[in-house]
């Protein structure tokens, strides 16, 4: 096996913004820098110095809501709430398990990919 990974979990939020317009929306526009934000503080709160939580720019998923990105695993989630984002860090970063109810489907959310 390789090295050992500098981070446990690196968790990604897209904070890409777009036009209000725009048919796919931005997961900006839906408040995924307080997420981001909030995710970051009760990571800390939690002890999770093995886990890195960053902002990304777009990860091609808007349409589907906050997009949230799980490596090394890939899980992608579906964040809407500072309840859904305790339950991931909690659930999929703590307890390495998949949510099926916040997971996003492979194949899109919409308006396309």
């Amino acid at each position: 096996m390789g090295e050992p990974l500098f981070y446990r979990k690196h968790v990604f939020v897209c904070t890409n913004q777009r036009p209000p317009d725009d048919p796919r929306g931005s997961c900006w526009g839906k408040g995924a820098v307080a997420l981001r934000n909030y995710m970051k503080d009760r990571a800390k709160e939690l002890g999770l110095k093995d886990v890195r939580i960053n902002a990304a720019g777009c990860l091609d998923r808007c349409e589907c809501g906050t997009s949230v990105v799980i490596y090394p695993e890939g899980v992608w989630y579906t964040v809407t709430s500072k309840e859904d984002v305790d339950e991931v860090l909690r659930r999929a970063v703590q307890g390495d398990e998949k949510i099926d109810r916040l997971a996003m489907p492979p194949d899109g959310c919409g308006s396309g990919g």
